[in-house]
């Protein structure tokens, strides 16, 4: 288990904080995470890479000539928010563009992707490779649906020594997109990992069993078979690989040459790794495939999962040449790096010598600074008070419920949902308690509620609420008294642009199975006259009942699709957590709401 922590929610700032200290040869903090702490004499390509922490050395080990520029690391197991991922890009971008790269999971794909047209719209050029190397996640002819996993390694190898080497964004795009295209992994499990302060562990694996296809952020594994030896484990690994429709190469795998990278997961000891690596060299080699380079050891981890998985590069010479290139960071070193041509990177303007790095999360939170208020209402000030309050109200339920949300996304998923929740709701009550407090109408408290929660957070669900409370608030408006029809509006909004913004449907096993009937249920009664205290209960329940019944659906999207079966039974944690803070709301809004919320009667 996870042994050493201070207070969970503080983990993964109190770990950046110290690995930055230890390594400040090679990186300093930034707010969202780490840059390097140097720079060669003429500007490249910017490589930001980036996941949830618990993956040591992924992502901030890897940050260093050669390798990566930046790093983006979000609480455990989910990814970094959006505002996180700008502060580390802008801050690592020399002026030649910046390529992201990260595995391809739902959460990541939602923070990067914005922070990707947040910075293409500031003017500056930025492209992305996803990691889509786990064989066990997707079948080969829809590798766009693969996860992320040890692969993410040799792709921002490749990546990093394009950049080093002067090619431009459109170089260094493509071959990293090469190198992902050419890098095929499989990982197996003998036991499950711990997040800081919880109790158990994310999943077991039965005495005698071993998990197969699992994932790198406590996901249980796709399949299950007998504890193999050491011997037998490599044999399974290598002939997976080497299927003809794994095999990126023409003519097949003979004759052909890799990079061999044997990854221990958290707690499998190196000696045992190199028994397993053994029987590796030698099943490639009877298969004709030449071992260009071998890495054994830990490159991406899962806190203290007992796991181990093998990544083949399948190298053209090229992508040779780059594998070889030099790099030093303070988890991986190859090669000889000029260091005497290295310069001290100047600190960003905005991000003066000696800051902690705590990053947007803690400056959201209440930090708001001088910077001028729209105007509002007094209206509109006293739905921003009620509003800060029910996110209090929102925290209260979200903190006594996180241990149950993690268990039922554990069953099937990362088992951070509840602490997600809890991290979100949190964040968003402090910066809507700071908003109201200084005169916010209701929209700028909602937002800044949102990218407090969305910062915080991270991961999908937070990318997801932030759009829920900013579609909310732009209905209800600084200026005017919103009435229960304008709420009704904001929900419905809320679901156009949830879906588009998720790509998600009704069916799916997502939070938008509870949010449309939330908003398709309050918007009826409100048309048909209902005041608020009657048509919000409905609402909630009608949530709260399709909750329950997604424990009948299989998930197809998400970390969860690629344990379908193992969800059935379990509802999904998100529509439990929607459906949960409708109850607070029409538990807490009914007798304190200003009166154009909840009157009696229709409003003109």
């Amino acid at each position: 288990m996870t042994r050493l922590w201070n207070a969970p929610d503080d983990f993964p700032d109190e770990m950046l904080a110290g690995f930055a200290a230890a390594h400040g040869r090679w990186v300093r903090r930034v707010p969202g995470g780490v840059v390097r702490s140097t720079r060669a004499p003429e500007p490249t390509v910017a490589l930001v890479i980036g996941g949830g922490s618990g993956h040591y050395p992924a992502f901030g080990g890897l940050v260093g000539p050669g390798l990566a520029h930046g790093a983006a690391v979000g609480n455990p197991f989910s990814s970094p928010s959006a505002q996180q991922v700008l502060s580390v890009a802008r801050a690592a971008a020399q002026g030649r563009g910046v390529l992201l790269s990260y595995g391809n999971y739902a959460g990541d794909v939602l923070h990067f992707g914005a922070a990707e047209a947040t910075l293409r719209a500031e003017g500056i050029d930025c492209r992305t490779v996803r990691v889509t190397d786990d064989i066990f996640s997707a079948p080969a002819d829809r590798t766009d649906q693969r996860r992320g996993i040890a692969g993410d390694f040799t792709v921002f190898k490749i990546a990093g020594a394009a950049a080093a080497a002067g090619h431009d964004l459109d170089g260094v795009e493509e071959l990293a997109g090469r190198a992902n295209a050419r890098t095929r992994s499989l990982g197996v499990a003998f036991s499950g990992c711990t997040l800081p302060g919880a109790a158990a562990p994310l999943f077991t694996v039965p005495e005698g069993r071993m998990a197969i296809g699992l994932g790198i952020h406590g996901e249980p594994g796709i399949g299950e078979a007998e504890l193999p030896t050491a011997d037998g484990l490599a044999e399974l690994l290598v002939e997976r690989l080497l299927d003809p429709a794994e095999t990126p190469v023409e003519g097949g795998a003979h004759g052909a040459r890799v990079v061999a990278l044997l990854n221990g997961l958290g707690s499998v000891k190196y000696e045992e790794l190199y028994v397993v690596y053994r029987r590796v060299a030698e099943l490639l080699g009877g298969a004709g495939v030449t071992v260009a380079d071998a890495q054994v050891g830990e490159y991406c981890t899962s806190f203290d999962m007992a796991g181990v998985s093998l990544t083949l590069l399948w190298l053209d010479d090229e992508l040779e040449e780059l594998w070889r290139a030099p790099a030093e960071t303070p988890a991986f070193r190859t090669g000889t790096v000029d260091t005497a041509a290295l310069r001290p990177a100047a600190l960003p303007q905005d991000q003066p010598a000696g800051a902690d790095g705590t990053g947007g999360a803690e400056g959201t939170e209440g930090a708001d600074g001088a910077a001028p208020l729209p105007e509002s209402s007094d209206a509109s000030r006293r739905l921003a008070a009620l509003i800060a309050a029910l996110l209090a109200e929102a925290h209260t339920a979200m903190a006594a419920s996180a241990e149950e949300l993690g268990r039922i996304d554990a069953v099937a998923g990362d088992g951070d949902h509840g602490t997600g929740m809890r991290r979100g709701t949190r964040a968003a009550a402090r910066a809507a308690g700071a908003a109201a407090g200084r005169g916010a109408g209701a929209a700028t408290t909602l937002d800044h509620a949102a990218g407090a929660w969305s910062d915080r957070a991270g991961g999908t669900s937070g990318a997801i609420w932030a759009v829920i409370l900013r579609a909310i608030g732009r209905e209800l408006g600084d200026e005017r008294e919103a009435t229960r029809h304008d709420l009704a509006a904001g929900l419905r909004r809320a679901v156009t642009e949830v879906t588009a913004f998720g790509k998600a449907a009704v069916g799916d096993k997502t939070l938008v199975d509870a949010l449309v009937p939330l908003a398709d249920t309050f918007a009826g009664a409100v048309a048909a006259g209902e005041p608020f205290a009657v048509a919000w209960p409905k609402a909630a329940a009608a949530a709260t009942a399709a909750a329950d019944a997604t424990a009948t659906l299989l998930p197809r999207l998400g970390r969860a699709r690629t344990h379908g079966e193992r969800s059935l039974g379990t509802p999904d944690p998100g529509a439990v957590s929607l459906a949960a803070l409708a109850r607070v709301a029409g538990d807490s809004l009914p007798s304190s709401a200003p009166a154009a919320i909840t009157p009696s009667s229709t409003p003109s």
